[in-house]
């Protein structure tokens, strides 16, 4: 069926609008000859109503100045009434023809027949010769029969109406059903096919937020294919296009460092060598003042050589930021060995530790998790006072990883703390403290969402800066992460 389907936006957007309003337009044009066929009836129906009733009144009052012109032509014989008589037989007799073509009962010819034959026999009465007693009394009997007659006549006329009243009203009854059973019919249908188009334009525009989302937290390992109209794919090659060139940014911004390390660390390797030399007294004893300028040299060496080394990783971890290498293993080997990697520095700043880790499997990047711990630790350590405590946590919280790092050092100040992670950032640095080099941090941060997981900065619990990590225990691999996203 896809290839019935329009390649543009707007071509599919026209096809979902023609699918929607076509059986709404047969819809509304059904209605409409519904109404319109009941709006005639109804009208015709008032109409032969009033032409019925108007007809039957006129049949009395014929009937009614026939038996007055008979009586008197009876009484005078003058010719005058003889003719007024003959007018008001004429009219009875054109009254009952245009019955006979309106009254459609069964019984309604008889009927009316009945009536023509009595008011022909009172005609013939009417103009023999004057009446004697035995004729005017069966001329009274006739017209009396004549009367009732009409009354039938009358009778059949309201039975018509009431009966073409009830049709009238069966067949509106009938044309609300069938549109009620439309619009029954209408509406589900309506819905199946906007969730039919909704899904179809759903899956691209999921890829492309999606696609939107790894490119803003800095991920250009995935290839970026939209499929859907062509509208939509055309969008999906332009942000391939970008997500391509912003990998080459990248590219090129790892290799000026790597390659502006490598640079400096040449004439600071002979720098550090000279002072070296000059704090040993190999071109002579120093003086004093001499040994702690050649001091401060000498320790500004070694704190620019580990920038410069915090450079290249910095480097090499963007680098391989964005894929995870998967394994299963324990937690609590990794922390013994981030401990014993800082076990010195923790002597000689003389901080305790308050260490409580749960033995827990995780199923994530070894290294990556490594990183993070040796980071928050470092930095732990950096800022705690002498005889200081660092806390260290870590515990399963249903399917997650609950880690946590603090200390007892002088805490984040407020407004670094919307900018603490990013890159380079380095903030103030309270208390005295050196400043770092700000890539500590916004490792921590790139290696955690890598995970799925987030880092906060909780405050209250510890006397000074307190992070927080959750993430899932068992990481999904970025094959499975992608298999996923394509089958959504």
């Amino acid at each position: 069926m896809g290839w019935l389907l329009p390649k543009s936006l707007n071509g599919f957007l026209l096809l979902g609008l023609g699918f929607l309003a076509g059986p709404l337009l047969l819809a509304i044009l059904h209605a409409a000859v519904q109404m319109r066929r009941l709006s005639d009836t109804s009208q015709q129906l008032v109409v032969d109503s009033v032409q019925s009733t108007r007809l039957t009144q006129d049949m009395y009052a014929q009937i009614a100045l026939l038996e007055r012109a008979a009586r008197l032509y009876q009484v005078l014989g003058e010719p005058t009434v003889r003719a007024s008589f003959r007018e008001h037989d004429s009219r009875l007799a054109a009254i009952m023809g245009t019955l006979r073509q309106r009254l459609r009962a069964t019984d309604a010819p008889g009927q009316l027949q009945r009536l023509i034959d009595t008011q022909k026999r009172i005609e013939s009465l009417v103009l023999q010769a004057p009446a004697a007693g035995g004729q005017a009394a069966e001329l009274a009997q006739s017209f009396v029969l004549l009367g009732d007659q009409a009354n039938g006549v009358a009778t059949l006329t309201n039975q018509q109406i009431d009966v073409e009243s009830a049709d009238l009203r069966d067949r509106t009854d009938q044309a609300q059903r069938e549109l009620f059973l439309e619009s029954t019919l209408l509406l589900p249908l309506i819905v199946i096919v906007v969730l039919l188009f909704a899904l179809r334009l759903s899956r691209p525009l999921r890829q492309i937020d999606r696609a939107i989302g790894e490119l803003g937290r800095g991920n250009f390992a995935n290839s970026i294919v939209i499929n859907g109209p062509v509208d939509l794919e055309r969008l999906g090659h332009q942000l391939e296009w970008l997500r391509n060139r912003l990998l080459e940014l990248a590219q090129e911004r790892n290799r000026f460092l790597r390659h502006l390390s490598h640079e400096l660390k040449t004439p600071l390797a002979n720098i550090r060598e000279g002072t070296e030399l000059l704090m040993d007294g190999a071109v002579g004893e120093l003086e004093s003042g001499q040994r702690e300028v050649t001091a401060i040299l000498r320790d500004n060496g070694i704190k620019l050589q580990r920038l410069i080394e915090n450079l290249l990783s910095f480097s090499a971890w963007q680098s391989n930021s964005t894929g995870l290498d998967v394994s299963e293993f324990r937690l609590r080997p990794v922390v013994k060995q981030v401990l014993e990697n800082q076990q010195l520095t923790l002597v000689s700043q003389r901080v305790r530790l308050d260490v409580r880790v749960e033995d827990v499997t995780l199923l994530a990047d070894r290294g990556k998790i490594r990183l993070i711990l040796e980071n928050l630790l470092s930095n732990a350590i950096k800022y705690s006072p002498r005889g200081g405590v660092i806390y260290l946590r870590a515990a399963a919280s249903g399917e997650q990883l609950v880690l946590e790092v603090g200390d007892s050092g002088p805490g984040i100040p407020h407004e670094d703390r919307a900018r603490i992670f990013d890159a380079f950032y380095t903030g103030r640095a309270p208390g005295g403290h050196v400043r770092g080099t700000g890539i500590g941090l916004s490792v921590v941060n790139e290696f955690v969402n890598v995970h799925q997981g987030t880092v906060e900065i909780v405050d209250g619990e510890v006397p000074g800066a307190h992070f927080r990590i959750r993430m899932p225990l068992r990481v999904t691999p970025l094959e499975a992460q992608k298999k996923q996203a394509d089958a959504a």
